[in-house]
C-alpha cells in the first residue's frame, strides 16, 4: 500500500455527505383515511399515525405498525358535501 492509498481512506473515490435526507415511502394503509387516525410529524421529519381509539380501548396500539391492512376500528372519513 502506498502513502497515497493510505491517506485516501478505504474508498476508491471521495465520499460526500448526502444532500437530501432519505424519505420513507411507507404508506399508512387504512390509517390514511380513518377518522380515528391522527398524522404526527416529529421535529426530525419522521411521520407516525396515532390511533385515537388506543386512548379508550386496549385492543388498539397507540402507534400501529404501518401499513395497517385490517382494523376492526376503521371508519372511513366522509368527505364534506360541497
Amino acid at each position: 500500500m502506498t502513502q497515497n492509498q493510505a491517506s485516501a481512506g478505504c474508498y476508491p473515490d471521495s465520499v460526500s455527505a448526502p444532500t437530501e435526507k432519505p424519505v420513507s415511502h411507507t404508506l399508512p394503509g387504512l390509517c390514511a383515511d380513518c377518522i380515528h387516525a391522527r398524522r404526527i410529524e416529529s421535529d426530525r421529519g419522521s411521520v407516525f399515525f396515532l390511533c385515537q381509539l388506543a386512548q379508550t380501548d386496549d385492543r388498539f396500539k397507540k402507534y400501529p405498525r404501518l401499513p395497517v391492512l385490517s382494523c376492526i376500528g376503521y371508519e372511513r372519513k366522509v368527505a364534506p358535501n360541497v
